[in-house]
C-alpha cells in the first residue's frame, strides 16, 4: 500500500453499546449510578487506609493501590462513554483516542501486576506467618508497588507508539465504547504485523504469566494448609484470601473469556457487552468485596467516621 494516499482522521465514532433508543435513558441512568458508585467506593477504601494507622500494613498499601487503579481504570472510559450517550455524533478526537488507549493500558496492566503482588503477599502470611513482617518489609512492599507501576509505564507506552505508527483509512467508527486497540487495528490499512506480534508477546507478560503466578501462589497456600489441617487454619485461609480470589476471578474471567477463548458464535456487539464486565462491573464490585468480606475494613470505617472502638484484627 506504500504510495497510496491515507485519509488523515482528526476523530473517531464510537459506537458504543448496542442500545435501543427507548433505553438509552435508563441505561444511562444505570451506568452513570455504576460510575459513581465506583468512584465512592474506591475513594473509601483509600480514605480509610490513609487515616487508620491499623491499616498501614503491607496488605493494605497494595489495596489502597487496587482501588487507585480500579478508580483510573473506570475514569478512563466511563465519562466519554456517558458524555457520548448524550450525543447525536459520539466522537472522540484522534489525539484523545490514543490517550485513553495508552491509559486504559496502563492502569488494565497495573491491576494485573498488583494482583500479583497481593497473592504473594498473602503467600507469605499464610506460609511464612512467623517470618511475614521481615519477608515483607516497608521497602519490599515499595519495591514491589514501585516496580508494578513502571512495568505498566513502559507496556502502555509500547502499544501506544505502535499505534501511532499506524494509518487509517475509508472507515472511522469503532464499534465499541472506548478505544480499544483491538477495535483500532480492524480499522487500519497499513502494515499491523508488528503490533499483532507485540500484542501476542506482551500478552502473555502482563495477563498469562501474573494469572500463573497467582494461581501457584494459592497452590502453595493451599498445599501449606493440607499439611496440618485444622478447622482454624481453613477459617484462617478463607478470611485471609477469599477477598483476593473473589477479585482475581472477576478480573481475570472476563478477560480471559473475552480474548484468550473467543469463540466464533461472539459478534462484536457481544464481545463489546462482554468488555464492560472488566472495565464497569468489576472496579465497582472490589470495594464491596474487600469491605463487605474484610473486619479490618469495617472496623476502621468504625473508627474514622463513627469513632467506635472497634478491635483489630491481627
Amino acid at each position: 500500500m506504500t504510495g497510496e494516499n491515507h485519509t488523515v482522521f482528526s476523530e473517531f465514532l464510537l459506537l458504543g453499546l448496542p442500545i435501543r433508543p427507548e433505553q438509552d435513558k435508563l441505561l444511562y441512568a444505570v451506568f452513570l449510578a455504576m460510575y459513581v458508585t465506583t468512584v465512592l467506593g474506591n475513594l473509601l477504601i483509600i480514605i480509610l487506609i490513609r487515616l487508620d494507622s491499623h491499616l498501614h500494613t503491607p496488605m493494605y498499601l497494595l489495596l489502597s493501590n487496587l482501588s487507585f487503579s480500579d478508580l483510573c481504570f473506570s475514569s478512563v472510559t466511563m465519562p466519554t462513554f456517558l458524555h457520548n450517550m448524550q450525543r447525536q455524533v459520539p466522537s472522540i478526537p484522534y489525539a484523545a483516542c490514543l490517550t485513553q488507549m495508552y491509559f486504559f493500558l496502563y492502569f488494565g496492566d497495573l491491576e494485573s501486576f498488583l494482583l500479583v503482588a497481593m497473592a504473594y503477599d498473602r503467600y507469605v502470611a499464610i506460609c511464612f506467618p512467623l517470618h511475614y513482617t521481615s519477608i515483607m518489609s516497608p521497602r519490599l512492599c515499595l519495591s514491589l508497588v514501585g516496580l508494578c507501576w513502571v512495568l505498566t509505564t513502559f507496556h502502555a507506552m509500547l502499544h501506544t507508539l505502535l499505534m501511532a505508527r499506524v494509518h487509517f483509512c475509508g472507515n472511522n467508527m469503532i464499534p465499541h465504547f472506548f478505544c480499544d486497540m483491538s477495535a483500532l487495528l480492524k480499522l487500519a490499512c497499513s502494515d499491523t504485523r508488528v503490533n499483532e506480534l507485540v500484542i501476542f508477546i506482551t500478552g502473555g507478560l502482563v495477563l498469562i504469566i501474573p494469572f500463573l503466578l497467582i494461581i501457584l501462589s494459592y497452590a502453595q497456600i493451599v498445599s501449606s494448609i493440607l499439611k496440618v489441617p485444622s478447622a482454624r487454619g481453613i477459617h484462617k485461609a478463607f478470611s485471609t484470601c477469599g477477598s483476593h480470589v473473589s477479585v482475581v476471578s472477576l478480573f481475570y474471567g472476563a478477560i480471559i473469556g473475552l480474548y484468550l477463548c473467543p469463540s466464533a458464535d461472539n459478534s462484536t456487539a457481544q464481545e463489546t457487552v462482554m468488555a464492560v464486565m472488566y472495565t464497569v462491573v468489576t472496579p465497582m464490585l472490589n470495594p464491596f468485596i474487600y469491605s463487605l468480606r474484610n473486619r479490618d475494613i469495617k472496623g476502621a470505617l468504625g473508627r474514622v467516621f463513627f469513632k467506635k472502638k472497634i478491635p483489630f484484627s491481627v
